[in-house]
């Protein structure tokens, strides 16, 4: 059997697509990025999550599966034990796994669960605390505009020049594990970072190398006719109005920053791995669970049933190992993050131990126009009986309006906002379903920004109904999986007594007491021809 590649994975949270400079940003530049997609990978310019918060896409991407096939649409609802993943496939083939302890994947009341899925966990957590905000605390007036913001600015620096993070703790941490390899044993490595996520921001030299004059323009509500109703609540309660453009632009800026820092600290893991000369054995995989909306729409962060490509498109660029072949640059296929789960294991060479939907993107890294999708899917909402977070429950029983989370929690809380939807995005439209049957259409070539609901224009109900089929044919094909496990159909006792009449008192007897010491027997067979075996 050929050497395993190792399996390199950073993922960054809440990083948007249209941030790196090789997919056409003009205000920062991704050099690191920008360098393995021209040189030693594939960047997927049209690749979507599976959902538009953490917990839910992770559970998808690491497992194949889509989040509605086991329930994993919420916050607090993460894999249980029984349920594999990349992490514990891998390993049981023999790799050795290691990830620092943020992966928002494994439900943390079980003990021992987590530490199954891998055999190092980097908790570090014994920083001393970065310097903060220049500008001190902007949330001291209840009334400020930047009250639920989630912007703070630039950050100060210590006597060296740094501003020393947990993810740079996260990064150190890895290098250091790639310096002493373990020995014989492929490597998996997870890097789950919290940089670009909220609160907005960033130290220099990052914050000063972006170039405010060349930002993409962002895209306002005011521009925009029938929108999500979560957008509409959303804007009500984070009391933002009084944003200028400026305002924004600076928010943008900042966000833009973070996202530079991600892709120096991808520039240093990938030196190191050059450095330990393991470089052209790894396969390495750079994806984000979701995106941001930074400004667009007049809204900071995200929302969990919105689905504008500011928030589902995000950054899957992949370098294979070598013996693989591949024709660097930008791939335009429509991709899903189900995909990475395919093309991880792929590289691996290990069988996956469910049934999954990604599709390995090993034929994409030639032939980059490769279509092997007809649409791509985002799943998110809730039924009104459903909980998303329980904190945004306990936030209001208590009327917590000093949480900055407060006016999205605040708008979850309303059914009809926070509906349970599906988005279906197509090569020139995205349709998003929604079960209180607020939908949305978009054309995508003639409004790229999505700011004009065309749902109940004549002119496209054909192409609707061609969609909304697709979709009912996509959920049946997806509603569920079958385990691989084979289960008996009786139990011991119960196969006894059926075939019973064909054994001999002995035989019975012989038979009843090795179910009663525990014995199993998954068919009728079996057990009769334990029976049968003659006594030794």
């Amino acid at each position: 059997m050929n050497k395993r590649p190792h399996i390199i994975i950073f993922n960054p949270d809440e990083m948007r697509a249209d941030v790196m400079s090789h997919l056409g940003n003009q205000a920062i530049h991704t050099k690191h990025l920008d360098e393995l997609a021209s040189t030693d990978g594939v960047s997927f310019s049209r690749a979507y999550c599976q959902n538009p918060v953490c917990v839910p896409s992770r559970c998808s991407f690491f497992t194949g599966l889509y989040p509605h096939v086991r329930g994993h649409r919420t916050m607090q609802y993460l894999l249980h034990p029984g349920e594999e993943t990349l992490f514990s496939e891998l390993r049981k083939a023999g790799y050795y796994v290691w990830m620092n302890s943020r992966n928002d994947l494994l439900a943390g009341q079980y003990p021992g669960w987590m530490e199954s899925h891998a055999d190092e966990i980097f908790y570090g957590g014994k920083l001393k605390a970065p310097a903060g905000p220049v500008m001190g605390n902007l949330r001291e007036d209840p009334q400020s505009k930047y009250y639920y913001s989630h912007f703070k600015g630039k950050l100060g620096v210590d006597e060296n020049g740094k501003n020393y993070s947990k993810d740079d703790e996260i990064v150190d941490a890895a290098i250091q594990r790639i310096r002493n390899l373990p020995q014989d044993q492929p490597l998996c490595m997870f890097l789950g970072l919290t940089f670009p996520h909220v609160p907005y921001m960033v130290e220099d030299p990052y914050y000063s190398a972006v170039d405010r004059s060349r930002l993409k323009k962002r895209v306002p509500y005011a521009e925009c006719t029938g929108k999500a109703k979560i957008i509409e609540k959303i804007r009500e309660n984070v009391r933002m109005g009084d944003f200028t453009e400026e305002d924004w632009t600076e928010l943008r800026a900042v966000y833009e920053g973070m996202c530079l820092k991600v892709d120096d600290q991808f520039g240093r893991l990938i030196q190191a791995l050059k450095e330990a000369g393991i470089y052209d054995d790894c396969a390495i995989f750079f994806l984000s669970d979701h995106g941001d909306f930074a400004g667009d729409y007049d809204l900071p962060e995200k929302a969990q049933n919105s689905f504008e490509d500011c928030l589902t498109r995000v950054p899957l660029l992949v370098k294979p190992p070598k013996g693989i072949d591949f024709t660097p640059g930008i791939s335009p296929a429509l991709t899903e993050l189900v995909d990475f789960y395919a093309t991880a294991m792929d590289f691996a060479g290990v069988e996956s131990s469910h049934t999954h939907f990604g599709h390995s993107l090993r034929r994409n890294l030639v032939e980059h126009d490769y279509q092997h999708r007809q649409f791509t899917i985002s799943e998110g909402g809730r039924m009104p009986e459903e909980i998303h977070c329980d904190e945004y429950h306990a936030s209001l029983k208590k009327d917590d309006t000093s949480d900055e989370y407060y006016p999205k929690k605040l708008a979850q809380s309303d059914p009809d906002a926070h509906a349970k939807g599906t988005m279906m995005r197509w090569d020139r439209y995205k349709y998003i379903s929604r079960v209180n049957r607020k939908d949305e259409l978009y054309d995508l070539q003639e409004d790229p920004r999505e700011t004009t609901n065309l749902i109940d224009r004549p002119e496209h109900q054909e192409m609707l109904s061609k969609m909304r089929t697709e979709l009912l044919y996509w959920l049946e094909s997806t509603s569920d999986i079958v385990p691989f496990a084979y289960d008996a159909r009786f139990n011991g006792r119960g196969m006894l007594s059926m075939i019973g009449s064909h054994l001999s008192p002995e035989q019975y007897a012989k038979c009843e007491k090795a179910i009663d010491q525990g014995k199993v027997f998954l068919d009728f067979a079996e057990l009769f021809q334990y029976a049968m075996r003659p006594d030794q």
